[in-house]
């Protein structure tokens, strides 16, 4: 599905797309920490946002962009997430996108903003118009790499995808950068993700599309079961492509729609995957749930406890943390009619322990991808979450994280 040789082009893939990351300084590491990404081609824009009712400054910004419909660009940062900063922190959010828009030559709310990082400490905002003029006088189309390095705080690597399908006999590209590791909790996941497309479509579609896929991708994701202050996930779409503008739900909208979706899961797959410290990446199979909202609850249960997630750090097959986490999900759940599965492996069946194959058990556990597998049998409902272990490392990151 995504072309490793696009990879590197990220978000700067698609038609009339640039990218760039810079050093501001803003990260003690001294690593790069400013991002923008621009189309002169005003793009339709659609955006997800945290549900932390202690939002960022930058999220509150951005939500006024995507309520505008159309927008230009980008501007993020890591180090500083200019959150709980109240007043001169919107300020600043809002110089923010003043200096990007000035920069680039088109108006400040056609820019979306976004910042990561410490909580309850103010933007170094010479730092940030030193870094965004920078950027923007570096801007490329090979510059998807850099900037999805930017805006990457605890993460091991910066999530990127690209790729292109065919619609209505031209060819549509699509790009996207990524971060999240830790702090990551659904509704949505702790992070920042921009998508990037050439494809011409109605923005209410395009807003519609995303906030439908954010539901079955983006909150399937737990690392920590903490939610940030600073999510949001934000898809520009150009039309540089030139296909006939896709403004009703037909073939060409599906064949968006799938594309879009296997994006968002790639990259939520992958978010998973990195969280802080993990050396396990565990996919939780809920089925047989009265309804998708009780099988997602069963599912996050077991995802956020922190002794499930021990338990497959330390590789111990202790199937009696998930069941406890399954019981106390708030789902009515019928014990005799439960099995959970750790690979193909039934470990508790009907309201007792399975008899198993301890080596086989053994060689499941030791894998660094394990599904399991949780059958309610009350109905035809299901759902994927997907998460990490808890070892040491994420104890020391997170102990050594601070202000």
């Amino acid at each position: 599905m995504f072309s490793e040789n696009h990879k590197t082009a990220g978000v700067a893939y698609p038609k009339g797309f640039k990218a760039a990351g810079v050093r501001a300084g803003i990260k003690k590491s001294g690593n790069l920490d400013v991002a923008v990404i621009y189309t002169e081609k005003t793009a339709n824009v659609a955006g997800v946002f945290t549900q932390n009712l202690v939002a960022a400054a930058p999220v509150r910004v951005s939500k006024i962009v995507v309520g505008t419909g159309t927008a230009h660009g980008v501007v993020a940062n890591a180090g500083c997430a200019n959150a709980c900063t109240g007043e001169q922190g919107l300020r600043d959010a809002e110089m923010m996108a003043e200096i990007a828009a000035k920069e680039l030559n088109c108006r400040q709310d056609d820019i979306i903003v976004a910042s990561t990082g410490v909580i309850g400490v103010n933007l170094p905002m010479d730092k940030m118009e030193t870094g965004i003029k920078k950027a923007v006088a570096e801007l490329s189309e090979e510059g998807s790499v850099n900037a999805g390095n930017a805006i990457i705080t605890t993460d091991t690597y910066s999530k990127a995808c690209a790729t292109e399908i065919e619609i209505g006999g031209k060819e549509v590209r699509f790009g996207a950068i990524a971060k999240g590791s830790g702090m990551i909790r659904p509704n949505m996941a702790t992070m920042l993700c921009f998508i990037t497309t050439d494809i011409d479509i109605d923005q209410k579609l395009l807003q519609e599309a995303l906030s439908e896929i954010n539901e079955v991708t983006f909150n399937m994701v737990s690392v920590d079961g903490d939610m940030s202050t600073n999510d949001m996930v934000v898809v520009l779409a150009n039309g540089a492509a030139g296909n006939e503008k896709i403004t009703e739900k037909n073939s060409d909208y599906e064949k968006f729609y799938s594309t879009l979706k296997n994006i968002c899961t790639e990259i939520a797959k992958r978010i998973a995957a990195d969280g802080e410290g993990a050396t396990k990446f565990l996919t939780i199979k809920v089925s047989g749930a009265e309804n998708f909202d009780d099988a997602k609850k069963v599912g996050m249960s077991v995802a956020n406890s922190p002794l499930v997630k021990t338990a497959f750090f330390g590789e111990d097959p202790n199937w009696g943390r998930v069941i406890c986490a399954v019981g106390y999900s708030g789902v009515k759940i019928v014990p005799e009619k439960t099995v959970i599965k750790f690979g193909d492996i039934p470990v508790y069946a009907h309201s007792v322990g399975a008899k198993y194959d301890e080596s086989a058990l053994r060689k499941v556990m030791s894998d660094k991808n394990i599904v399991v597998g949780i059958e309610l049998g009350l109905g035809d409902s299901e759902a994927e979450i997907w998460t990490c272990d808890f070892s040491y490392e994420y104890v020391k990151i997170n102990g050594e994280y601070h202000t």
